[in-house]
């Protein structure tokens, strides 16, 4: 049993088997209240799924690209989790970049449609009159999205250029199903690959840092 885990746009989790059947699905738009609702949510998929955590076998968790803030608490929970949590059993944590959930999302539609999709990037908002965005280039040999051009920011007035330039179809993705992450965490377990760093794919260094020398503390 996979559970997956992403923060990077709202709040979802799911609980898949290894061949893919998804168990329990459930998510939050909210995209800011991540810390609010992660743990009920994760507890509500184990009740869905009718398992109990120790079932789990690997926790999936979406690194982005997303925001500082909502994506540390989904990357945090996924470690607690497998590596801390579960009796202390040590479950693998499977890092999975979030927009290859999108794009195994879209490959599998359109394949269950009979439909060829050509080069495509997947895009979501990163506030800031940016956007992130990846290109994708079909599946390969392990069922997984091929990117054709990693993770990037854009200017949102220079989107459409730069995907028209790289002959990309546009998708907007407005939510990252935490199924696809756990679909895709299974395919590379199974055929021994890692899909992303464990570093999470932050968009920008976070707004507040601490400050290069102590302030001054004046009674």
């Amino acid at each position: 049993m996979i559970l997956g885990i992403d923060t990077s746009l709202g709040t979802a989790v799911a609980v898949i088997e290894p061949d893919g059947v998804v168990r329990a699905e459930v998510d939050s738009p909210d995209p800011r209240g991540h810390a609010e609702v992660i743990g009920m949510l994760i507890a509500q998929a184990l009740a869905e799924a009718s398992i109990a955590p120790g079932d789990i076998t690997h926790v999936a968790a979406g690194m982005g690209p997303g925001p500082f803030t909502g994506l540390r608490v989904g990357i945090a929970a996924a470690r607690a989790f497998g590596l801390g949590g579960a009796h202390g059993r040590g479950i693998p944590v499977v890092p999975v970049a979030s927009h290859d959930a999108v794009a195994l999302a879209v490959l599998l539609g359109d394949a269950l449609r009979g439909v060829e999709t050509p080069r495509f990037a997947v895009v979501t908002d990163a506030r800031r009159r940016e956007f992130a965005y990846t290109v994708y280039d079909g599946v390969d040999d392990d069922g997984l999205p091929v990117r054709a051009v990693e993770p990037s920011l854009s200017p949102r007035d220079d989107l459409d250029a730069t995907l028209e330039r790289l002959g990309a179809a546009r998708r907007d993705a407005t939510h990252i199903p935490a199924a696809m992450i756990a679909l895709a965490a299974a395919r590379a377990v199974q055929a021994g690959r890692t899909l992303a760093s464990d570093e999470a794919l932050y968009l920008r260094s976070p707004d507040v840092t601490l400050a290069a020398t102590p302030k001054r503390v004046v009674a």
